[in-house]
């Protein structure tokens, strides 16, 4: 098969495109012909060595986690999915080999859901990871629900946007947080905006939300999450998905892990209409290198995808 992969660590300059043997399908495990693959900060954060202390890399690395594709062949044990079943999944293993940057991918059907009807493979390889991280922090550690405030930073981001559309179907009044450039699409999906200025950011959260906010979902660490820490309201909660320092500040440091059956609440959230979701790129697959540098560059308003014709 044709795929994209990395015999060291480094950034987009060790990625190679070429041939590799076809994966292997376990029992439990399905073959997927892939037809889109998003990218994700993780991709090259792995790519970087930035994980190495926690997930060994069996080189040669196919980097990418989210897909969306079709069945070619079930595993010997697999009773939910058949050849030609459309999919999507977030197939993250405990190691680094096996990505999704591929024609093929052999994804263990924990990892799998139904492709929702309502749209392409494109959107579809776009919602995994960002949805499933939005929608299990929101009903995970922070415990939203009707009535609650809460602030939702880099809100016209990937997970940032998904964390407001779900939010807000969950009956929560959302505050987001983002660029001057990203403001107009945060105002768009539902949720109050508040720009990214550090003299300010306290402000103007105490202007919309004087008594505080019940919950922070935080995607960038840093001087943000520690003024989110100050914005709490009594018995507020606060979650980070980029820095351990949360913890420190009473929060929880939360990572996403494959979930089928929060995978097909998505489906059924964007087939109904309640969560959309944005491609901002495309690249075909021989141009990985690319797309990682649009995505590392950031400022899309949008996920970038990885095509495979």
């Amino acid at each position: 098969m044709k795929a994209i992969s990395y015999r060291r660590y480094g950034g987009p300059e060790v990625l190679e495109y070429g041939e590799l043997p076809d994966p292997k399908i376990g029992p439990d495990a399905v073959l997927v012909r892939v037809r889109a693959a998003a990218v994700n900060p993780v991709d090259w954060k792995c790519q970087a060595g930035y994980l190495d202390g926690m997930m060994d890399a069996v080189f040669p690395v196919v980097p990418g986690w989210d897909v969306a594709g079709v069945v070619v062949r079930p595993g010997v044990s697999v009773t939910e999915f058949a050849e030609g079943d459309e999919v999507m999944g977030y197939v993250r293993e405990d190691f680094l080999s096996r990505g999704t940057f591929a024609e093929y991918v052999a994804a263990p059907v924990r990892t799998l859901a139904r492709k929702p009807r309502s749209v392409g493979f494109e959107e579809a390889a776009a919602l995994p990871l960002a949805g499933l991280t939005a929608y299990q922090a929101l009903r995970g550690p922070l415990a939203v629900g009707p009535g609650d405030t809460v602030l939702v930073h880099a809100a016209a981001g990937g997970v940032g946007s998904m964390g407001v559309q779900i939010a807000r179907r969950l009956g929560c009044r959302v505050i987001g947080a983002a660029r001057e450039t990203g403001l107009e699409r945060v105002a768009g999906l539902g949720a109050e905006p508040v720009v990214y200025d550090e003299a300010t950011f306290a402000e103007q959260i105490r202007a919309l939300a004087p008594e505080g906010v019940d919950a922070v979902l935080d995607t960038l660490g840093g001087p943000f999450l520690r003024i989110s820490a100050g914005l709490l309201a009594a018995g507020g909660r606060l979650a980070s998905i980029a820095d351990a320092e949360v913890l420190s500040l009473g929060g929880r440091y939360f990572w996403v892990r494959p979930d089928p059956v929060d995978l097909a609440a998505l489906a059924d959230l964007v087939d109904d209409g309640a969560l959309t979701v944005r491609v901002a790129r495309t690249f075909p697959l021989e141009q990985a290198a690319d797309a990682q540098r649009a995505n590392a560059a950031g400022g899309l308003n949008g996920k970038v995808v990885v095509t495979v014709p």
